[in-house]
């Protein structure tokens, strides 16, 4: 009898814009996985800005990926692009003389596709930040074609924001598999209210609902994770 494939959960994590909160739900959904999957890992094609650890430079949101993950790949694989300076990619990429390519981002992503059985891809920014002067994150997302994940940050205008991304996503021809709300706003007014006018307009399932807690732990927020992803 032949052996069956090897099959891959994967998914892309995007935001509705920088700041709302991507790394904790990226993390928060390796950790859901990891329940479900051996071997799950995290990927952060493109960072901007560096800190040292230990003599190397590193970025925040990679380690915290990092952490979440249960194998360890190289980390030419896990974040093929890391640029010192943190700001938008197309321009810490030219500042460091770098260029990003996203057929090697997406090349790495079928390495790391073979290695673990869920991978979380968490884009940068939002869905269209510009990763050189032609091309933006939403070519990279189309590139790889994986389902969607959004997080959408609970601020004023996320509603303008949460429908312009789902809409931009699927105009790439790519699924929005669901949506995260993430409370990062706790003045916010009505924001159970802003809550049930998108689960009634993306169309997509609510995964998650992050409350709004200083140093949020991502093994605290429970994800509904998707059948087909279990």
């Amino acid at each position: 009898m032949a052996e069956a494939a090897h099959k891959t959960v994967s998914l892309f994590v995007t935001g509705t814009d920088t700041g709302v909160g991507k790394t904790l739900v990226s993390t928060a959904l390796l950790h859901a996985l990891a329940r479900r999957h051996l071997r799950v890992v995290g990927m952060k094609p493109v960072a901007a800005g560096t800190m040292s650890v230990n003599g190397m430079d590193t970025n925040e949101d990679v380690l915290a990926l990092r952490a979440a993950s249960t194998c360890r790949v190289p980390p030419e694989l896990d974040n093929p692009v890391l640029l010192p300076d943190p700001m938008s990619p197309h321009i810490a990429a030219a500042r460091a003389g770098a260029r990003i390519d996203i057929a090697h981002l997406a090349a790495c992503h079928r390495q790391l596709a073979q290695l673990a059985d869920a991978v979380v891809v968490e884009g940068a920014g939002g869905f269209h930040v510009p990763l050189s002067p032609l091309e933006t994150g939403a070519d990279l997302a189309q590139a790889l074609g994986l389902p969607v994940v959004l997080v959408v940050g609970l601020r004023l205008g996320c509603l303008n924001h949460a429908l312009l991304t789902a809409e931009a996503v699927r105009a790439r021809g790519l699924t929005l598999a669901g949506w995260v709300a993430n409370h990062i706003a706790p003045d916010m007014l009505a924001q159970e209210d802003n809550i049930e006018f998108l689960q009634q307009r993306l169309q997509a399932p609510l995964l998650a609902s992050i409350a709004w807690q200083p140093g949020m732990d991502a093994h605290n927020i429970t994800i509904n994770l998707p059948a087909e992803w279990q």
